[in-house]
């Protein structure tokens, strides 16, 4: 009988989602599998909403941004007793024999829950701009993010030179700073603040008020969208959450960029880069990773491997428990911190 195998692309896009889908149906029709890609996410599975993926041009796919399947942030176990039945039904339905699930915390936490709790046959595939997943050195979209954040930076130093200005530029990144940060050392920012370690407002102005003093005419300042900014005992930053508990992200950089000026007298402009991190075609690494990743869950489903991710260890591709890959975030440490710090003034961050 012939092996039948969906899979969906859940969580915000990220550049490489469909050169993964790619790697795993390439390898897949080689071997005779049918393949059912599910839209939106889970809300596909869930939904029942379908899209034939026998007759894909792959090779065409793999260069293109965004997913052709399209992707939610929708999750089975936001409302477990209603949403998980329509899962497991919609999979038996299809008579499928394994269900690949592209995605990043949200959507391999929900994987690896229906394969402890109901032995659903998953297999993950870690993607996520903001490289938080733990058990995998990056995640496909990272480093496509980070080169839109540097040129972002590079670009905006040229006219805060030509004006004199403080540019303060804010990157996704609500836990994690990895974009922040490597786009920061990339880009030569005086300053990076990052969620890991809180920033004081005084510490920043003073540090700025010191390149100034030193001849400075000019400074860009890096910072994360869920970086916490500290004014005496206060913080600044929204304490509201949203409907899932996190706290409200964003502006950030326009609270910064005011309170300097006010603070300085240094015209400070913000800008905040969104999702513009996110979109537009993969970068060549991205592809080949993606591609690559996708490759290794195709090999994981015909090896009937479940509850695995295909993950990068120090540049090779493997196999990894999905629990693992959920079990806590993966921010930036002390040492990585630490190690950075001596390129630049400490402003609260790196």
């Amino acid at each position: 009988m012939t092996m039948r195998v969906g899979v969906l692309t859940g969580g915000g896009d990220a550049p490489g989602l469909n050169a993964a889908v790619c790697g795993l149906g390439r390898r897949l029709l080689a071997a005779g599998v049918e393949l059912l890609g599910f839209r939106d996410g889970w809300r596909g599975i869930i939904a029942d909403q379908t899209r034939s993926l026998q007759d894909a041009n792959f090779q065409h796919l793999l260069v293109h941004g965004g997913t052709l399947l399209g992707s939610s942030g929708d999750n089975p176990y936001r409302k477990p007793e209603r949403d998980v039945p329509k899962v497991l039904d919609t999979f038996r339905r299809h008579r499928l024999d394994a269900l690949v699930a592209i995605g990043g915390e949200g959507t391999l936490g929900a994987a690896d829950k229906l394969w402890r709790e109901h032995r659903l046959p998953v297999v993950g595939v870690p993607k996520t701009i903001d490289n938080d997943l733990e058990a995998t050195d990056f995640t496909f979209g990272f480093f496509s993010a980070v080169e839109v954040a540097t040129r972002a930076m590079d670009d905006l130093r040229s006219t805060a030179d030509s004006h004199g200005r403080v540019m303060v530029v804010e990157c996704m990144g609500r836990h994690a700073g990895w974009i922040t940060a490597y786009a920061g050392v990339a880009a030569g920012a005086e300053a990076i603040l990052v969620p890991e370690r809180p920033a004081h407002l005084e510490e920043v102005c003073q540090n700025l008020d010191r390149l100034r003093q030193a001849g400075a005419t000019s400074a860009l300042v890096a910072v994360a969208e869920g970086c916490r900014v500290h004014e005496g005992g206060s913080c600044l930053s929204s304490m509201e959450k949203d409907e899932f508990g996190e706290y409200k992200t964003g502006g950030v950089a326009q609270l910064l960029a005011r309170r300097i000026q006010a603070r300085l007298g240094w015209e400070a402009r913000h800008l905040v880069l969104g999702h513009l991190q996110r979109a537009g075609k993969p970068i060549a690494f991205d592809r080949i990773f993606a591609l690559r990743l996708g490759a290794r869950a195709a090999r994981l489903v015909l090896e009937k491997r479940f509850g695995f991710m295909a993950a990068m260890r120090a540049g090779e591709i493997v196999d990894v428990p999905l629990a693992d890959a959920v079990k806590a975030r993966k921010v930036l440490s002390d040492q990585f911190l630490d190690r950075y710090e001596s390129f630049f003034l400490p402003i609260g961050g790196l």
